[in-house]
């Protein structure tokens, strides 16, 4: 055993990582056989870049060629998948089955302090008071109802006061006018009663409708989040406290109240202390194939934790994010990550190693590999990512 020691069995890297491998259908053998199986494999994948939810299901599907078709049809058509507001106040893709756990969990409280923000920001401008708002936001959702989706000037057409403006941070470097359309709707978003809709041009398009939100119950916040917890650690354990604060957002005594509740397991990782659900700590994953992917940028395997030496080297970083934290476009090798990749303008996928350890021909054989195959169902698309990071911005010239 190497590494600090926490309680239980100890579970290595290479462990964790041949368990990343097959739970997040990264290797060929587990690759999924459409969107819905993708998506719940990892619960949740950031939605605020729209490429970003294809490339990520694309390079775990075992037939990439179905990936716009059939992510389109789940997103759109069928609704087994929806993109709305979630953990730390970011947009993500969730099968429909977890929209009432992601809301109760955690969009109670931000919607909570999102409403009560817009209130004053208007009430400082002198803009119309909560009342009226309420008649806005009804009349909104009606609107929604009668067209199914629409954009934001689509509804403002039935709707006139969504046209009203507002000084938001009068006399600030920051002062802005806004409308009170983009601010009720991302309110009304965060409260789950509206989602994104299908977008106004390709799949790459930030362009989008709006449309209410799928029926769902109204779950007890606690017992959400324990289900949310069971979800994500059964996909990402084992996992640190870190991590999972983090990543749901939550104050470390909902954490720990949710682990808890589910009967998570301490295991000994090299961090320290981690926790994987009941019955997962004596279950090690078997060894995978060795496996190459390029994963997008913002893909839910590179940013699904908070400590990550044990697949990113720290020297890697400063290349891979931007200065918010965003991961750029990344090469993996069986598990680990060992470069980055880009998009040029003739369409071509270009890539780069920075981690050449352990990396010899077969993996550079199984890059090249996987950089056709992406280019094959990408096709004519052009794909830059929101968050440009330096490596890409380099490759992609």
């Amino acid at each position: 055993m190497t590494g600090s020691v926490g309680e239980g069995r100890y579970i290595g890297v290479a462990e964790r990582r041949a368990r990343l491998a097959l739970r997040h259908r990264l290797a060929g053998p587990a690759r999924a056989a459409d969107p819905e199986e993708a998506a719940a494999s990892l619960v949740a994948l950031h939605g605020s870049d729209p490429a970003t939810v294809y490339l990520a299901l694309g390079a775990r599907l075992a037939d990439p060629a179905r990936t716009v078709p059939d992510t389109g049809r789940a997103l759109y058509e069928d609704r087994t998948l929806v993109r709305m507001h979630g953990m730390r106040h970011t947009v993500f893709v969730f099968p429909t089955d977890l929209t009432a756990v992601v809301h109760a969990s955690t969009g109670l409280a931000v919607a909570a302090r999102e409403r009560a923000t817009l209130l004053k920001n208007m009430a400082k401008a002198g803009a119309p008071d909560a009342a009226w708002l309420k008649e806005v936001e009804e009349s909104a959702l009606a609107v929604l109802a009668r067209r199914g989706q629409a954009t934001a000037a689509e509804l403002a057409e039935d709707e006139p006061r969504l046209r009203e403006q507002f000084v938001y941070a009068a006399g600030k470097s920051y002062e802005g006018v806004h409308t009170v359309s983009t601010r009720l709707l991302r309110v009304l978003g965060v409260e789950g009663k509206v989602v994104r809709g299908r977008p106004l041009g390709s799949w790459t398009s930030s362009q989008f409708r709006w449309a209410l939100a799928p029926e769902h119950p109204e779950l007890e916040p606690a017992g959400a989040q324990a289900r949310l917890l069971q979800h994500w650690l059964t996909a990402c354990g084992p996992a640190t406290e870190a991590d999972l604060k983090w990543w749901t957002g939550w104050r470390v005594t909902d954490v720990r109240r949710a682990l808890k509740a589910i009967g998570a397991r301490p295991v000994s990782l090299d961090e320290g202390t981690g926790y994987v659900v009941a019955g997962d700590e004596a279950a090690p994953a078997g060894p995978a194939e060795p496996w190459a992917a390029l994963l997008p940028a913002l893909d839910p395997t590179a940013m699904g934790w908070q400590q990550r030496d044990w697949y990113l080297a720290p020297e890697l970083r400063p290349r891979l994010f931007d200065y918010s934290g965003n991961v750029g476009p990344t090469v993996w090798w069986n598990g680990r990550v060992v470069g980055g990749w880009a998009q040029r303008p003739d369409g071509e996928i270009v890539w780069r190693l920075l981690d050449t350890d352990e990396v010899g021909r077969d993996a550079e054989a199984a890059i090249t590999a996987e950089a056709e195959r992406l280019r094959s169902w990408v096709g004519t698309t052009r794909v830059t990512p929101r968050f440009r990071t330096p490596l890409e911005k380099e490759l992609s010239t």
